[in-house]
């Protein structure tokens, strides 16, 4: 299937937060498939050296300081991505961080910079960008979510609250900007290694855990995405919107250790439940 449903050519990406880890693997995938890039981050200039690997693609690419947590910094990125290039096409809300701490420990600020960044970021760069979207008849906007879109995790309270948020903007967005021609879906990864959470990839025991948990065996790796960014980007899910896609190796069927394993089971066993 090789007519269009997966070629970017012409299209103009903006991927926030591709400093490091997961959004610069998306921004890749997406400049492979055809697209150019706008790059952000705060602090541009440490935003070079992946610039020239996008340019050594064959792509346009234009990196641009951007803040979610402030206002006028959105609206600055927006309009010198568009001077530059003349529209945007699509947009993948991936600027997000996460404070790891219990319930109890979780500080007023912890909350304020988690949901900020995340959550009202991710609202209000969809907001700058769906205007040139909506005057064009065509966009489509990928918000970032996570396993914790759809499950609940320990010591991660406000960081699900903003993921949870993130899935129901998602539906929220693709109703009202759906008529105008611009699909809005949300790609949730599931556990992934990133900066933010490479501590925990150092426990061997926890990542036996881990691996129990999910159907495939294996936390994702980057490459994992690819596919799907690409997907939601492209021509290839023009009748999709609303929808939060969940690429996590199976962990949201709420999987476990099983029970009864081949060659192991009794003749009387029950669930108890219920």
């Amino acid at each position: 299937m090789s007519n269009g449903l997966f070629d970017l050519g012409g299209r103009v990406a903006i991927v926030t937060g591709t400093s490091r880890g997961l959004g610069q693997y998306m921004a890749l995938a997406l400049a492979k498939a055809g697209a150019d890039l706008v790059l952000t981050r705060r602090g541009r200039e440490r935003l070079a050296p992946f610039e020239a690997e996008i340019k050594a693609l064959g792509r346009r690419a234009l990196s641009l300081e951007l803040d979610v947590r402030r206002h006028e910094s959105i609206e600055k990125m927006v309009a010198s991505a568009e001077a530059a290039f003349g529209h945007v096409d699509i947009l993948v809300n991936n600027a997000g961080c996460n404070v790891r701490k219990p319930a109890l420990e979780v500080t007023w600020e912890d909350w304020n910079v988690i949901l900020d960044t995340n959550l009202r970021g991710s609202f209000f760069v969809s907001q700058g960008v769906a205007r040139g979207m909506i005057a064009r008849g065509y966009g489509r906007i990928i918000n970032i979510g996570s396993v914790t879109s759809v499950a609940g995790y320990a010591g991660l309270a406000p960081y699900g609250a903003s993921r949870g948020g993130i899935r129901q903007l998602t539906m929220s967005l693709a109703d009202d900007w759906g008529k105008y021609g611009v699909t809005v879906n949300c790609l949730a990864p599931g556990w992934f290694r990133t900066e933010q959470n490479k501590i925990l990839y150092e426990n061997k025991e926890w990542v036996e855990y881990l691996c129990d948990r999910i159907p495939l065996k294996r936390p994702g790796q980057p490459r994992d995405l690819d596919a799907a960014v690409v997907f939601l980007a492209a021509e290839s899910s023009r009748y999709i919107t609303g929808q939060t896609l969940l690429v996590d190796g199976g962990i949201s069927t709420g999987a476990t250790r099983a029970l009864v394993e081949s060659g192991k089971a009794g003749s009387d066993v029950r669930d108890k439940s219920g």
